[in-house]
């Protein structure tokens, strides 16, 4: 299972290094990583989604907490969270399939960022589902690049599970 972790941590040099060699240590992958500015100075906001069973994850947390300059570790997994990545793609885009590939765009509400002769670049946000899947419906054009953010994940204050309302 995947988990989505969010530390907050001083905002000082070696801390993402830190971070890092205890995955590495411990041979646990980091697959989706963010890091920007908290909501107070000095401190910034790391997310991360990482594999592993609940003890798995529970012993990490354990680990990180221990860390100088981690102030909280939050698993947010099964707390109702807002989730959002970023991702730029550039497709072929023959003129005659570039109105496809626009009308796909604009169905997943993706910006076209950049046109050439034979591409085109998407900037697409939502969440990482939404991403995974644009490039399947992009795909069967060729797809020549794509940066992805990570994800990026709060948790929501009004308690409301949106997973729960996409199964109703």
């Amino acid at each position: 299972m995947k988990h989505t972790l969010s530390v907050v941590v001083e905002d000082e040099a070696g801390v993402l290094t830190r971070i890092a060699s205890l995955f590495a240590r411990r041979g646990f992958n980091i697959e989706s990583l963010a890091v920007g500015t908290a909501e107070q100075n000095g401190f910034s906001r790391i997310t991360m989604v990482v594999p592993g069973d609940d003890h798995v994850i529970e012993q990490l947390t354990k680990q990180l907490n221990k860390l100088i300059n981690v102030i909280v570790v939050k698993d947010l997994t099964e707390i109702p969270c807002v989730e959002r990545e970023l991702m730029l793609i550039k497709v072929n885009a023959a003129p005659a399939h570039r109105s496809e590939i626009i009308e796909i765009a604009q169905i997943f509400r993706a910006r076209v960022v950049d046109v050439s002769d034979d591409s085109l670049t998407l900037e697409v946000v939502g969440d990482p589902g939404k991403m995974v899947a644009i490039i399947k419906m992009v795909e069967k054009f060729g797809i020549r690049e794509v940066a992805r953010t990570g994800k990026i994940s709060l948790i929501r204050e009004s308690g409301v599970n949106t997973e729960y309302l996409k199964v109703t």
